[in-house]
């Protein structure tokens, strides 16, 4: 059975959820926007790509700041409406230089910082 993109439950927007997970490591990355032609484009290119809800443009992980995200595998949960891809990261994936997105904790009604910024 061959995979289409517009199978997927979008939002009113047009847009998919997309969880960005650590391949090996199984460590949660990053959670961003794909619409139907950016999962297309994962899927030939094998470059990870998202849809920048600023910018109303294309987003290749990776493509100004090197840190890239190769795709290992493409996921879609049993809704249809959230995905998950599992990468093979290239330096930071946050843009605050930190290896995840996910670097803050809620503990005893308090944040806790528990990544600093990556160094090159």
């Amino acid at each position: 059975m061959s995979f289409d993109p517009e199978t997927l439950r979008y939002d009113a927007a047009g847009l998919i959820p997309t969880i960005a997970q650590d391949a090996d490591s199984g460590e949660v990355l990053m959670m961003a926007w794909m619409n139907a032609d950016a999962v297309a484009q994962t899927l030939e290119t094998g470059k990870v790509t998202y849809w920048s809800r600023s910018r109303q443009a294309f987003w290749i992980k990776g493509e100004t700041s090197g840190h890239t995200q190769e795709l290992i595998d493409l996921r879609v949960d049993c809704d249809r409406d959230c995905l998950l891809v599992m990468v093979r990261q290239v330096g930071p994936a946050c843009h605050t230089n930190r290896r995840s997105c996910f670097y803050t904790a809620v503990r005893d009604g308090a944040e806790v910082e528990l990544s600093q910024p990556m160094t090159d």
